[in-house]
């Protein structure tokens, strides 16, 4: 049995990555990759139609998995959110989709507790000798579960802690001596929220996270093989304006970069190489983080790695909203660009929401996330008139 993990791994993430990449530029790609990268897509409808923006805008039962720490601003009690998202329709895989639930409750004006769920299923994976004989199916699948506490500091600022569980099956048996198993791996997440409303309910809002701090996670019996999960820091910032009574509009801009070190390239020499591979490998948790910040050999290549949503939601009535969004990262780091809608109803308590992916690019460098459908229900527990 031959159990191929990067091409595993490309089936739910990295295939994106490169839907637009010309051969011409194969030689400036350094994509910064880790494990579990079902951690990076967006969890829910209503960020997802505004290009995957959430770490500033108005709380919801979906803030944790942008940034807990706006939970106790929300005017709901508490709520429960569920998000289904078909993935990877544009190439034809079934069975391969998104499924998340958050939930939260706040415990008094000042503080809240929440949980929340995500669920990842990459169908069936059918495994094969060289020869191309049939060996064995196995269903691969992901989640992660994490419970979050968060408290106001100050009238208007928040700060926010969650810690989370990750478990990821990807293939199991034995091949020369070698056990493949589950990977696990435990990780927190640090934020911050400040909340700027005036008193017709306009204002700036800001916020920090830095989310995924944890352990690396392996997925055979050798203990030096193993990857890093995708430590993040988001930035964002997000206005709202009420323009009156029944209608307010908001803009935001999330600015988000991997705390994941750049992996060494080739130089040709495969002893020098060997050693920059080892040293990549043996990089600690900790270590990586800040190095992140300094591995891309020039300033402007460190530029590269940050990854930049725009995103726009028009509210009617607090009961109809419209939403539009921009991707936007590098070539050298995947060239994943996209444009985003969305719109969602709410009546009485219960809300419903849908994004859409617009499809970019012709043949071979169509994205493979065109015509991507968020589809997500939540229900606010009673909440502030």
């Amino acid at each position: 049995m031959k159990l191929n993990f990067r091409k595993i791994l490309g089936v739910c993430f990295f295939i994106p990555l490169f839907y637009t990449v010309d051969a011409q530029q194969s030689d400036k790609i350094n994509v910064v990759t880790s494990a579990v990268p079902f951690m990076r897509i967006s969890p829910d409808a209503r960020a997802g139609g505004m290009g995957d923006l959430g770490i500033a805008t108005a709380p919801d039962a979906n803030a944790a998995f942008w940034n807990l720490a706006k939970l106790p601003f929300s005017v709901s009690k508490g709520g429960v959110s569920l998000t289904y998202t078909p993935w990877l329709k544009d190439l034809g895989l079934e069975n391969v989709y998104m499924l998340n639930g958050s939930g939260f409750y706040k415990l008094d004006d000042e503080q809240a507790v929440s949980a929340s769920i995500r669920y990842f299923s990459l169908g069936n994976m059918q495994f094969t000798d060289f020869a191309g004989n049939n060996l064995s199916s196995y269903t691969p699948r992901e989640f992660s579960f994490d419970l979050g506490y968060s408290r106001k500091l100050f009238s208007k600022l928040s700060l926010g802690v969650a810690f989370r569980y990750i478990s990821s099956s990807l293939a199991n048996g034995t091949q020369n001596g070698i056990s493949y198993n589950s990977g696990n791996a435990i990780a927190a997440d640090i934020s911050l929220f400040k909340a700027s409303k005036d008193k017709e309910g306009s204002g700036l809002n800001w916020g920090v996270v830095l989310s995924n701090l944890g352990t690396k996670i392996g997925y055979t019996n050798n203990a030096v093989n193993k990857e890093f999960i995708p430590a993040n820091l988001g930035l964002g910032i997000a206005y709202t304006k009420k323009l009156n009574e029944s209608n307010r509009i908001t803009l935001g801009m999330d600015v988000n970069k991997l705390l994941v070190p750049t992996p060494p390239t080739a130089t040709g020499n495969s002893t020098l190489d060997s050693i920059n591979y080892y040293n990549y490998k043996n990089n600690s948790v900790v270590s990586s983080w800040f190095t992140s910040f300094n591995d891309g050999g020039s300033f402007g290549n460190e530029l590269k790695k940050l990854q930049v949503s725009l995103g726009a939601e028009y509210v009617y009535n607090n009961q109809f909203a419209l939403r539009t969004g921009y991707f936007y990262e590098d070539a050298s780091q995947g060239n994943r660009k996209y444009f985003t809608f969305g719109a969602g109803v709410k009546y009485s308590t219960i809300a419903l929401n849908m994004s859409y992916l617009v499809p970019t690019g012709q043949g071979i460098s169509r994205n493979p996330l065109s015509n991507t459908l968020r589809f997500g229900v939540s229900f606010d527990f009673e909440g502030k008139k």
